[in-house]
């Protein structure tokens, strides 16, 4: 007789998720605030991995409405690591530029000073 109940018990577990996860609210925010501040620095969707994010938090705010929180909170993380990786490679590709003007002023210069007696 234990057996079933024990069985009805684990089965409604298993519906219900028994120690279901709590809303990702602060992970959420975190998310949001790092595509804010990917945008800050110049990302736009033409950078894939800002594009990603925006698209996996969109995905993370549909799965906080349907409480499946778990998965809103993989999807929330994944969202800000992406955001944090498009604003990174928009920095680098800004710091790249700036070494590029500052190599053509040095090369520049260079001539200058090789042309004079």
């Amino acid at each position: 007789m234990r057996i079933p109940t024990l069985t009805l018990a684990l089965a409604l577990c298993g519906l219900t998720g028994c120690a279901s996860d709590p809303a990702p609210t602060e992970q959420m925010r975190l998310s949001e605030q790092a595509l804010e501040q990917a945008k800050a620095v110049g990302a736009t969707d033409e950078v894939p991995e800002f594009k990603l994010a925006q698209d996996k938090l969109d995905r993370a705010r549909g799965n906080m409405l349907s409480a499946q929180y778990r998965d809103a909170r993989m999807r929330a993380e994944q969202a800000e690591l992406d955001a944090r990786l498009a604003e990174a490679r928009v920095l680098t590709q800004k710091s790249q530029t700036q070494l590029n003007v500052v190599q053509t002023r040095v090369d520049r210069l260079r001539k200058q000073l090789a042309v004079q007696p």
